[in-house]
């Protein structure tokens, strides 16, 4: 009971934190989380609300990423395991063995994408000051614009939220027809 009392004031100074950095002026900054061991960045202008797990309706014949539909504040989004897409991992998760700490990030409904990602796991918040910017020296998707390292020595992938929206991959979660 502790545990959930603690992860429900954490959830909340998050949220309270991500809204402060929205407003303020100047300062570009990202939502940080993890897929596969892998650190991910999406724009805070981007990202929607942050869900706890819930119930995720699976559809058939769609691409073993796209996890299902998922009822989020009376809403109908499409759920993407965020590391299957990338080929970090093979499928997501079942649901028994999905870890305590994965989370549903909507995207922002300005961007009118009806969509969640599936994380492992929230990272916290992250800004340019604190990062230093690799350059780009290998072909990259368009949602993948910039990669980034913190004074740790992490790696950080920046994903850009609207064009990963906008990419015919993504949008295409019917899946392909078996040769026979």
């Amino acid at each position: 009971m502790a545990q959930r009392e603690a992860l429900k004031q954490l959830q909340a100074r998050l949220a309270e934190r991500l809204q402060a950095a929205r407003t303020e002026e100047g300062r570009a900054g990202w939502l940080a989380v993890e897929a596969e061991g892998a650190g991910f960045l999406f724009p805070l202008q981007q990202a929607g609300e942050i869900f706890p797990m819930v119930d995720i309706l699976p559809l058939a014949h769609t691409r073993p990423w796209f996890c299902g539909v998922a009822n989020l504040r009376g809403g109908l989004h499409g759920v993407v395991d965020l590391a299957s897409f990338l080929g970090l991992r093979a499928a997501p998760p079942s649901e028994a063995s999905a870890r305590e700490g994965a989370r549903l990030i909507a995207f922002n409904p300005a961007l009118r994408a009806l969509c969640a990602l599936r994380v492992d796991a929230m990272a916290g918040l992250r800004h340019a000051e604190d990062l230093v910017a690799l350059p780009n020296d290998t072909a990259r998707p368009a949602f993948a614009p910039h990669q980034w390292r913190d004074s740790g020595g992490r790696l950080w992938q920046e994903v850009d939220l609207a064009e990963l929206a906008a990419s015919d991959t993504f949008v295409s979660i019917a899946a392909e027809a078996a040769s026979a």
